[in-house]
């Protein structure tokens, strides 16, 4: 009998129940950062109610779209594994520049094409960067992304962001509860149990907020059943130039968080990123985001949430983000669904956003255990590139007196952390050594020879 081939994975799929079960969670551990890029610049335009609802469903609709071609992929699009799409927050800035500065939502769907357009053509070159990417820098950054979405989390925990009520006990103690479930239901449930304890944290959550008075239902019966985005529904794209330049900058650092997250995921799935494979993932967060210029929303990127569900439950098989891909389809489709959803408090969210966000941090330490720091710079490459990467989410306003670019470049944590661990690492790992360098610790390496470990693949460098 011919034995048929293991299959990898990322590559199974679970029975329906399960892709049901966990497609949900993934979702709603993206949803509240999905909706708030159109909601952050919808207000600062002031646009009015309806407009608002009509970005939101339509980013939702986008998202699910982005979604499924980055996981199921067809031809040269899609990194094929289970990676979530959503808005990037590294446009929100210049996004809301465009749109006050007299251009409006025309211009900045013309920029987000055009960038769009430039991530599909720079894709293959970024493709070849991936050998700068060794353990050594991909522990640094998966580090970095789950320090800087740590304060994401306790802002929800807190009541979420410009709220009348934030920090109160109250919403802290419902943020507690829901961590306690979810370490709960991981560590005494069954196997299947376990692997969605988040959406089992979120709904006990949601049951215990109700009568609590924490939730208002008063949106959903506000929504519309049916909704369609159109294409230019704001009317037709104008390409200025001011507009298109500062896109483009969102568009590197779109493409450097982007690989990150790539290559985090790479890791908890056993599926090792390879340069083509890069390129067809970056290439398909082009189109999504040409999409989103295209259906009257904005630029697309890998959520880094999303990552740290991923190492939580184990849950490796990239058709369970594609079913969260669809949910998001029928959300932007059914408005009064993502009503439904959009009610959840935000320190429901908060409680499960910690440990999600956290296990991602740990991910990157468990990478950077198998580096070697004796005897070389490695240690200096980590510490001065954590300290850059937490700089912007320590303190907001550090780069406000800078232009413009520098700022959409290093406000972002994830960005000024990687560009800054790159950087480190060609200086000490790929120049050459300087004459006397060679200097041993009792038991180390030598000095400036961390490259011949850091380049290699992890199991050799071990």
């Amino acid at each position: 009998m011919a034995s048929t081939a293991p299959v990898h994975p990322v590559d199974e799929v679970p029975p329906v129940r399960q892709l049901a079960a966990f497609g949900l969670q993934h979702v709603l551990a993206m949803y509240a950062g999905a909706v708030a890029v159109p909601l952050i610049v919808g207000g600062a335009m002031k646009l009015p109610p309806a407009d608002l609802a009509y970005l939101i469903t339509a980013d939702l609709l986008v998202c699910g779209i982005a979604t499924l071609i980055q996981c199921i992929g067809f031809w040269r699009f899609g990194v094929r594994l289970p990676i979530m799409q959503g808005c990037t927050f590294a446009a929100v800035s210049p996004m809301v520049m465009i749109g006050t500065t007299g251009g409006g939502l025309p211009a900045i769907y013309g920029s987000v094409i055009v960038a769009g357009l430039a991530i599909v053509l720079l894709a293959p070159v970024f493709g070849k960067l991936l050998r700068f990417f060794p353990p050594l820098v991909t522990g640094t950054v998966i580090l970095i992304i789950g320090i800087s979405l740590l304060p994401v989390a306790g802002n929800w925990a807190a009541g979420g962001a410009g709220a009348e009520d934030f920090g109160e006990p109250k919403n802290l103690a419902l943020a507690a509860f829901v961590l306690a479930v979810v370490l709960g239901v991981q560590r005494f449930a069954p196997v299947f149990l376990s692997r969605i304890a988040v959406l089992i944290g979120i709904a006990v959550g949601l049951a215990v907020a109700v009568p609590f008075g924490f939730t208002d239902f008063g949106g959903v019966s506000d929504a519309d059943w049916v909704g369609i985005s159109t294409p230019f529904h704001f009317g037709a794209p104008t390409f200025e130039v001011s507009a298109i330049v500062s896109m483009l900058v969102v568009a590197l650092v779109c493409m450097t968080e982007t690989t990150g997250d790539f290559i985090a995921v790479g890791e908890m799935t056993g599926r090792k990123v390879e340069p083509r494979s890069l390129a067809d993932g970056l290439r398909a967060d082009g189109l999504s985001t040409v999409l989103g210029g295209v259906f009257n929303t904005f630029p697309y990127t890998a959520y880094a949430q999303n990552v740290g569900l991923v190492g939580m439950t184990r849950v490796r098989s990239r058709w369970v983000v594609a079913a969260a891909g669809g949910i998001l389809v029928l959300l932007g489709l059914l408005p009064k669904l993502g009503a439904v959803v959009a009610a959840i408090p935000a320190p429901v969210l908060g409680g499960a956003g910690l440990v999600m966000f956290g296990t991602v941090a740990a991910s990157g330490l468990r990478t950077l255990a198998e580096v070697d720091f004796r005897g070389n710079h490695n240690l200096t490459v980590v510490a001065v590139s954590v300290a850059m990467g937490v700089l912007p989410v320590g303190v907001p306003t550090v780069y406000d007196r800078f232009p413009d670019w520098f700022q959409t470049i290093m406000h972002s944590g994830i960005s000024a952390g990687c560009l800054t661990a790159i950087v480190l690492n060609l200086l000490f790992n790929h120049l050459p050594a300087k004459a006397g360098s060679d200097l041993t610790e009792a038991g180390g390496l030598p000095v400036g020879g961390a490259g011949k470990h850091v380049g290699k693949p992890r199991e050799e460098a071990v």
